[in-house]
């Protein structure tokens, strides 16, 4: 119907002026007219034409079970008579369970979504994102199976660093073809890499840089079936992977084929951890200066410090208690030199995950990742120790 608009009533104080008292009126009505806030104060000021008429529009909503509760008393209600009404908004976080409601193409109604679950709190991850109980479990179980293999017949751990090699290339080349799309040949990586090993256990380093170099040309050759386009990206890659894997740990297999090999392995297996033990304890409590930020932010030149001196400790203890002819000053220097190329070797392998964008090579190991986390920094100590151990003691 259209809206009427207000009739001015006469100013307080003056009742019946400008019109007659409707007869019958209620006793609520002098009140109201009192209470109306236009017209002359005083009756001497001239009245006022009366303001515009005030439409109120009241949209409802249609009916269905599930609508937004109506608001809150208080909430919408004009300050003023006259005011046009405007509903409260809709809460902007719903109570939990209660439906919530988006904007429809249909004037006056709104839609229902599902509601979302509320968000659960995420566990807390422990330093490093990893899981200190598996990490510990799975360091004790391949401690025991080096052990166990070291003594008990020596060849057998050959077969163990075989295996190492076979699975850290296939990791390494994976994550190539998955974040980088270079396809490193893996067959005659994975051959050439077992024959590197059991060359240089038999036969000495010139039998395993041979089959490094023939590791090479295999590579080309097979990378020569797929199309030409990136060539060369590509067979790079492969002999990239047969010198950083299995070349490099040709040398634990050279350690492994003297007379004392199984002590040496044990000397070049705890320097190492002890490198990365020590860095680890020492920049945990003391660390302040960032070692490499840009490669890894948890290193520090303390942590350095702590894994050299621990690593030079255990390095002359052990020279001098299971080496044949070892000397302690010897083991202070092969100690030190181990957890310079540890913590190089270490920052390398950081550097190929931040250039692939992956935290991890693998996820073989619960708690520590993959076999090439794990080999990363024992890869590139293995010649630095062998060949110091030849110079201090013979081969």
């Amino acid at each position: 119907m259209p809206p009427v608009p207000a009739d001015p009533g006469p100013p307080p104080g003056v009742p019946g002026r400008g019109r007659p008292a409707a007869s019958g009126a209620s006793a609520a009505e002098p009140a109201r007219e009192a209470g109306r806030l236009s017209g002359p104060l005083f009756r001497d000021e001239p009245s006022e034409p009366a303001p515009p008429a005030v439409t109120e529009t009241v949209v409802l909503r249609a009916i269905s079970p599930d609508v937004a509760p109506a608001p809150a008393p208080g909430h919408g209600t004009p300050p003023h008579p006259g005011a046009p009404v405007h509903p409260a908004p809709p809460p902007s976080h719903p109570a939990a369970g209660q439906p919530r409601f988006v904007p429809s193409s249909h004037p006056g109604q709104e839609t229902p979504v599902a509601a979302q679950p509320d968000p659960q709190p995420q566990p807390r991850k422990q330093r490093g994102g990893r899981n200190l109980q598996a990490a510990i479990g799975v360091g004790v179980g391949l401690g025991v199976v080096i052990i166990a293999s070291l003594f008990v017949v020596k060849a057998l751990f050959l077969v163990v660093v075989m295996a190492a090699v076979a699975v850290g290339v296939w990791e390494l080349t994976s994550r190539l073809s998955e974040r980088k799309e270079i396809k490193a040949p893996l067959v005659p990586l994975v051959v050439g890499g077992i024959a590197m090993v059991a060359t240089g256990y038999w036969s000495g380093v010139e039998w395993a840089a041979a089959s490094l170099a023939l590791t090479g040309l295999a590579v080309m050759v097979w990378r020569m079936a797929e199309p030409p386009e990136n060539y060369l990206r590509d067979i790079t890659a492969g002999v990239f992977t047969a010198f950083y894997v299995p070349f490099l740990a040709t040398f634990v297999a050279m350690m492994l084929a003297a007379d004392d090999g199984p002590q040496r392995i044990v000397l070049f297996l705890i320097v190492t951890i002890c490198s990365d033990t020590g860095a680890y304890a020492v920049g945990y409590k003391f660390g302040r200066t960032k070692l490499a930020p840009t490669i890894s932010p948890g290193k520090t030149r303390e942590g350095l410090a702590g894994g050299i001196a621990l690593s030079m400790l255990a390095g002359a203890v052990l020279m001098q208690l299971i080496i044949d002819d070892g000397s302690w000053w010897q083991g202070l220097i092969l100690g030190g030199c181990a957890a310079v190329t540890a913590t190089l070797g270490d920052l390398g392998e950081s550097m190929i995950k931040r250039d692939l964008g992956i935290k991890d090579m693998g996820t073989l190991l619960p708690g520590h990742g993959g076999i090439m986390d794990r080999l990363d920094s024992l890869l590139p100590t293995a010649p630095v120790v062998w060949l110091l151990l030849v110079a201090f003691v013979g081969s």
